[in-house]
This record gives structure tokens, C-alpha cells and sequence, in this order.
């Protein structure tokens, strides 16, 4: 590890024992890390005593060339976590990651979604969710929208909880309660999803398919 995130915050960083929400995704409109940092805000209006912290982590904005819309909605995310109000904008952390070298940005994500209680994905729109798959595998239950090849991912209730309006943020705020509440259930979540994408999402399984379907044109 030779470079460091740039990180934008007004309080301390997280306490290790801190749980941390985390979303990882590309400053994109259609990622909606905005909406993610008002759901957030929504939580701790309706549960202050729960002391999670939010970290939203994005390649950084400066060095993603084929990205034009990130500085704009970085931007956009900055202007409205400078308005937040002082208690909830000091659980906020935003992480433009170093890109210069894949493998230690994936070191960085890797180990942002294993420290993460939970990991958030609340695309607006959204094909296969690859963050998804990957929080999934580290044995974190997952709150993201029931949108595109998110919901072939997760079942809700079982992986973690899909958001049917991605847009609603009572939704994802009452979301993040019950499962910050209830470490068992996050267990349970995180076991079950790690075993769903062991079963349905690895390469072994593909190659299984095609053996199988070889074996039915041959025979």
C-alpha cells in the first residue's frame, strides 16, 4: 500500500468498534450516494442512540478520466454534507480511492466491505450489482434496491433487505435500524448470503453448467 484515500470528514475517524455502513460504488447519478447520505441522516433522526457511522467510497473523482459525471456529483454530495447538521455530519465519511493501481484499490474496497455491519447499495438503476455479489461473499447482509439483477441476488429477508422504492428514504433508514438492532440477524443474513453466492455466483458453477449441458448434447 503505497497511496492513501483522500477523505473528506469533520470529526474523528470511525472507533474500531464502530459499526460502519458502507456503500461502494462509482460517483454516479444512477448509484445515488446522495440518497444514501439522507437515508442515513433520516436514521439517526430516528435513532440517535444507535452510534453507526457512514462511509460512501468511490474511485477518486480526480483520477478516473472516463468518468466526467463523478467531479459533478462528488461535488453535488460535498455541498449537501457541509449543510448536514453537526451530529450526523461527523458520522459521515466520504473516500475518493486511490485507482492508480487496481490491486491495492481492491485491497482498499476488500477492506472497507469486511470491517462494513452492513453494505448498502441503493442504485436507482442497476444491471448485476458486482459490489453486491462481493459484500455477499465477505458474509455482510446487504440493504440495496429491488432494481435490474439485484433482486435475482438477494432474497429479501434472507441475504439482507431490498428496498422496493430505491428513492424512499424512511425505507432505508427503518432498514438500517433493524438490522443495526439485531447483530444476530446480521449474522444470520451475512452467513446465508456468503452460502448464495457460493451456490449460484462463483465460476465453478458456470463450468459445472456447461459440463452439464455437453453431457446433454452428447448423450
Amino acid at each position: 500500500m503505497e497511496r492513501h484515500a483522500d477523505i473528506d470528514r469533520s470529526g474523528r475517524a470511525p472507533a474500531q468498534d464502530a459499526p460502519l455502513i458502507v456503500q461502494v460504488s462509482r460517483w454516479d447519478p444512477l448509484k445515488d450516494m446522495l440518497g444514501v447520505m439522507l437515508g442515513f441522516e433520516r436514521l439517526v433522526e430516528r435513532a440517535p442512540d444507535l452510534e453507526a457511522e457512514l462511509v460512501l467510497a468511490g474511485p477518486n473523482v480526480h483520477g478516473v478520466a472516463d468518468d466526467p459525471e463523478a467531479p459533478r456529483v462528488f461535488a453535488e454530495v460535498i455541498e449537501r454534507w457541509r449543510d448536514l447538521p453537526n451530529a450526523v455530519r461527523d458520522r459521515v465519511h466520504l473516500a475518493n480511492l486511490p485507482t492508480d493501481d487496481i490491486d491495492e484499490n481492491a485491497a482498499i474496497v476488500n477492506a472497507l466491505q469486511r470491517h462494513a455491519a452492513i453494505v448498502v447499495q441503493k442504485s436507482l438503476q442497476e444491471g448485476f450489482g458486482l459490489t453486491v455479489t462481493e459484500a455477499m461473499w465477505k458474509g455482510r447482509p446487504v440493504v440495496a434496491s429491488a432494481v435490474g439483477g439485484i433482486v435475482e441476488q438477494i432474497d429479501d429477508g434472507v441475504h439482507g433487505r431490498l428496498l422496493k422504492d430505491p428513492r424512499d428514504l424512511d425505507e432505508l433508514a427503518e432498514a438500517l435500524e433493524q438490522l443495526l438492532r439485531d447483530p444476530e440477524l446480521r449474522s444470520r443474513m451475512g452467513s446465508a448470503a456468503r452460502e448464495r453466492v457460493r451456490e449460484q455466483f462463483l465460476g465453478i458453477r458456470h463450468l459445472f453448467d456447461y459440463a452439464a449441458l455437453i453431457e446433454q448434447m452428447v448423450g
